[in-house]
């Protein structure tokens, strides 16, 4: 087995069981909890370009106004994604944050057309057509939109997009956003801890632990992805990234028994077969360019 592959796979299991993750830290507010993986996750990074010796990239980073400028933006946008994400898991709607990834390539494929002059080939319009009715089905049934999917899907595209065209890569990338977002995750643990709510100094060892490893949970994966992205075709990638958000549905109807069915499931199909000629045209054009 190419090795990427593995490492992509255990990257995309790893993010598709963080409802279990997260639901085991169901008592602690989600804001909380986000500050603590920003805290933690800047820990573990740190140990790591240690161990590597890898720092000169960071003084030349913090002098560049518009490379820092840069990933303060990427870091705000993957906080709210990472907030409402587990807000979401922890409100009993995964099955809603698993939509949202479903979506998210689509959502790339308009970010590309609007901002990297990319053009879209018809049948991706219509895939991207067919998402859009499938939203609207959603809409509809539910009576508003589904709001979590849709911020989900915006904030971790344009996510995507800006660290594309940044010039740090992923472990670089991911310990300046949290640096950055370092001190405010520092002022609001204070703040919690001069309350006596700090989770991590009054919860059980359990949530201690949890709390702890959201270092490594974080971290990992997004490295063991950048080690697999360079091993193997961009379209293969592109396939592999359904397994996160088909995970984590599967957890959301079978283990935490959310509804899904009826127009829910009319809403999901339309967006699966905009998935499905999205790839199959992505595959389909890959080869005949080869």
């Amino acid at each position: 087995m190419n090795p990427g592959i593995l490492y992509a796979c255990i990257a995309y299991l790893i993010w598709g069981a963080f409802p279990v993750y997260f639901k085991a830290m169901h008592a602690v507010p989600p804001m909380q909890v986000l500050m603590h993986r920003i805290a933690w996750s800047l820990l573990f990074l740190v140990l790591v370009l240690a161990i590597k010796r890898h720092w000169t990239w960071l003084g030349r980073a913090l002098r560049d106004s518009k490379v820092l400028g840069g990933f303060i933006a990427s870091a705000l946008l993957l906080s709210v994604n990472w907030l409402v994400y587990i807000w979401a898991v922890n409100q009993d709607r995964v099955v809603d944050a698993s939509l949202g990834y479903f979506i998210t390539p689509l959502f790339n494929v308009l970010l590309g057309f609007l901002f990297l002059g990319e053009r879209l080939r018809m049948l991706q319009w219509c895939a991207t057509g067919l998402a859009a009715a499938g939203v609207a089905g959603l809409t509809w049934h539910n009576g508003s939109l589904p709001w979590i999917s849709l911020v989900l899907a915006a904030t971790f595209g344009t996510y995507g997009l800006l660290r594309k065209i940044a010039p740090l890569g992923a472990l670089e990338g991911l310990t300046l956003e949290t640096l950055v977002m370092f001190p405010l995750a520092l002022v609001y643990l204070g703040w919690e801890t001069a309350q006596g709510s700090n989770a991590f100094l009054n919860d059980a060892t359990a949530t201690k632990w949890l709390l702890a490893s959201a270092g490594p949970v974080t971290a990992i994966p997004l490295l063991l992805f950048a080690a697999g992205a360079r091993r193997i075709p961009l379209s293969l990638l592109g396939l592999m990234q359904y397994i996160t958000p088909t995970l984590q549905l599967l957890l959301g109807v079978m283990l935490y028994h959310e509804p899904f069915g009826g127009a829910r499931l009319a809403g999901f199909a339309l967006i699966w077969i905009g998935l499905a000629v999205y790839s199959a045209e992505s595959l389909w054009h890959g080869w005949r360019t080869a």
